[in-house]
């Protein structure tokens, strides 16, 4: 059995896609930690097991497992503690009241106390339906915990907390300035609240500039010159800073990333690619993704008004002024490709021409080299899977079993998820 917490998704991450087709939402990344390595910190600090159990959807079971050395979606104990996996927790909820009871945010369920009963009745496929979820918990004390945790609802709340989160995780951590790798005497360090780890070189005319905000350098990185980056900011493990990018503040970059070009309130997720001049700023990015030289992507619309992003099948209005792209897994974005505001690209899909599409479905290929004259087609699965596993393997991957049919089964859901919502592609806003 897992330990007395359970990170669970609900209904509503649907709402994150294209990044959650192939991760469970507790692994999105924001600030330097994903939502699950954050939850489990401070399932520590309350004196508790910190490796927590994990319920997710059923076809990511075996890869989730695979990747968090967890236990996935096994059944509870009497006195457990189910945590919602897209929560952002600052501290748990208080365990003194009686189970069973369910803590919410609004409409939304956080957490639910599970007593013996429940325990027996509750199944991570029933949290996953929000009719059979609602029946089992009816007539449960409710308990607001919006104090205690903020939920992310939309791939653009991971941006809009990033900077929040980089502070947070920065003063849980606490080194002070703490050198451990190799920086050049041209290079110049503004600030006392950086980090920059073993092995790690920062080469001539290099300025990171912690003044406004704290800046996390990873192992085993590379800083090339006349590099900026700017706090707070965290670049992961064996990342290379490519001569002259511009890191603004509020951006995670996760491990084994290129980065060139400019770069603002950004989330890169491990393993992926923008290491040519171009512009990407408030965007989410997934893993094994590739931007090519001098892409460049609107997040202000010229009104200054609220953003409205496709998603689902309809657009959404974000309430935010700046939204950038979000661009799913194992995803290609050709030279020169320009972004509309709030544009979403799907998961293993190429765009090449001057003007992406607003949405670009899962296993798509754009060509809008043609202008307003915009051809797509749809990516044979062989096909992606055999790119995907090349381009893992010049990361020195191998695809494993599991990856490879969670892989495949994203082009069928995906397929008939955005052919149903009837989302339409357009070229431009």
């Amino acid at each position: 059995m897992p330990g007395p917490v359970t990170l669970f998704e609900d209904p509503r991450w649907l709402r994150l896609l294209p990044l959650v087709y192939l991760r469970s939402v507790g692994e999105l990344l924001c600030g330097s930690q994903t939502l699950r390595e954050r939850t489990e910190r401070r399932v520590v600090a309350a004196g508790l097991n910190g490796e927590c159990g994990l319920w997710v959807r059923p076809h990511l079971a075996e890869l989730t497992r695979e990747r968090t050395e967890r236990p996935v979606n096994e059944s509870l104990a009497a006195g457990s503690l189910l945590l919602s996996a897209r929560g952002w927790w600052r501290r748990l909820p208080n365990r003194d009241r009686p189970a069973p009871w369910v803590g919410t945010v609004g409409s939304a369920i956080a957490c639910v106390a599970v007593d013996e009963d429940l325990a027996e009745a509750l199944t991570p496929e029933a949290l996953l339906n929000e009719v059979r979820s609602e029946a089992l918990l009816a007539g449960l004390p409710r308990v607001d915990v919006s104090e205690d945790v903020t939920l992310i609802a939309y791939p653009w709340d991971l941006v809009a907390h990033n900077d929040a989160l980089l502070r947070a995780d920065w003063e849980e951590r606490a080194p002070g300035r703490e050198i451990l790798g190799h920086v050049h005497a041209g290079s110049h360090l503004l600030g006392e609240d950086i980090h920059i780890g073993a092995g790690t070189k920062v080469q001539p005319c290099v300025v990171i500039d912690a003044t406004e905000g704290p800046v996390w350098i990873g192992k085993n990185c590379t800083i090339q010159p006349h590099s900026f980056i700017e706090g707070p900011c965290y670049l992961g493990d064996r990342t290379l800073l490519q001569p002259g990018a511009v890191v603004h503040e509020g951006c995670t970059v996760g491990h084994v990333c290129k980065i060139g070009g400019e770069l603002e309130a950004s989330i890169f997720h491990p393993y992926s690619n923008k290491q040519h001049d171009g512009f990407l700023g408030h965007a989410v990015v997934g893993s094994f993704v590739n931007v090519a030289a001098d892409v460049v992507a609107s997040d202000l619309k010229n009104t200054y008004g609220q953003i409205r992003v496709p998603l689902g099948g309809r657009e959404v209005d974000s309430g935010r002024m700046f939204v950038g792209p979000t661009i799913g897994d194992h995803s290609k974005v050709g030279i020169n490709v320009s972004f509309p505001t709030g544009a979403v690209m799907g998961c293993c899909s190429s765009v090449v021409g001057p003007a992406a599409p607003k949405f670009t479905p899962s296993f798509a290929w754009i060509d809008a080299t043609g202008g307003a004259d915009v051809k797509w087609d749809r990516y044979d699965a062989d096909r992606g899977l055999a790119i995907a596993k090349t381009v893992m393997a010049r990361r020195n991957l191998t695809m494993s079993a599991a990856e490879e049919a969670a892989f495949l089964d994203v082009r069928t859901r995906a397929l008939a998820s955005e052919h149903a919502s009837q989302v339409r592609i357009e070229s431009g806003g």
